[in-house]
């Protein structure tokens, strides 16, 4: 009977639930789902991790390739992130061409890492103009249930803290490159942006939403901090939210980046 009533009535269930502070999962609204991070899933990438958010499993994989620098930053390497959404991990995605929420994820995951600065470009380049590393970080979801773009990064900068790349002598005078897959290093990473997806609901804000939260709610935020302090904001739908609320999520997605941080080293430390 429960079932069928979520079916016919989605948004009068899910009031129900949280005119007792509770959602239909039994969790808090203030509170997230457990957090898994496991390192070197993949072992023909350089680096790679997957990440749980609860059920949403994303795995990353990172190819480091060496390319010529752009003229405008001609000392500087390259980190372009890709996030695919195949139809394996929800009903919702066909075969095909990448859809517009698995665009629209793509440009969030970059923004982040652009406004964190967790990668400090110009240490991936070689030789100025000449010779640099570009990183591909595919982003593969594996079962989508809400708070993507966390999942995303969480896997992203395990992935990153695991990459190792080959030292390379570059000779201009000849152009000549020599590759030395022996002595590997790992990348510098300055630090570790986490995001917090938020859902608005009935002017009730939920942390860490599930699909199905996802889309009942009037606008959804996401909120990425970097050594406890704020570094993106991005909301979409129309429902406002006020000051007191958006300090509110901020101090909940520093609280919880601490807890992932920690995730992330212990991870780290069993690779």
């Amino acid at each position: 009977m429960s079932e069928q009533y979520k079916i016919l009535h989605p948004t009068k269930y899910y009031r129900d639930y949280l005119e007792h502070n509770i959602r239909p999962d039994g969790r808090e609204l203030d509170h997230y789902r457990p957090i898994i991070v496991n390192l070197g899933s993949i072992s023909t990438a350089d680096g790679s991790a997957l990440a749980k958010v609860g059920k949403t499993t994303v795995v990353c994989g990172i190819k480091a390739e060496l390319c010529q620098p752009k003229a405008e930053v001609a000392d500087e390497g390259f980190l372009i992130p890709n996030v695919e959404l195949p139809p394996l991990c929800s009903p919702k995605f066909r075969p095909g061409p990448p859809t517009e929420q698995a665009q629209v994820a793509t440009q969030l995951v970059a923004d982040i890492i652009k406004n964190s600065k967790c990668l400090d470009l110009k240490t991936l380049c070689i030789f100025p103009d000449k010779l640099a590393w570009c990183l591909y970080a595919d982003l593969i979801c594996l079962d989508l249930d809400g708070s993507l773009i966390d999942a995303c990064m969480i896997a992203l900068m395990a992935a990153l803290k695991s990459v190792t790349l080959p030292a390379v002598e570059y000779d201009p005078a000849l152009d000549n490159k020599q590759v030395n897959l022996n002595d590997r290093r790992p990348l510098k990473i300055i630090n570790i942006p986490i995001s917090t997806t938020f859902a608005i609901f009935d002017n009730q804000i939920v942390i860490d939403p599930t699909i199905d939260e996802e889309d009942l709610s009037t606008a959804l935020i996401t909120i990425a901090v970097k050594e406890q302090e704020l570094c993106f904001v991005h909301k979409s739908g129309g429902t406002s939210a006020s000051e007191e609320q958006l300090f509110n999520c901020i101090e909940e997605s520093t609280k919880r980046a601490i807890v992932i941080e920690g995730i992330v080293d212990t991870a780290l430390k069993s690779l």
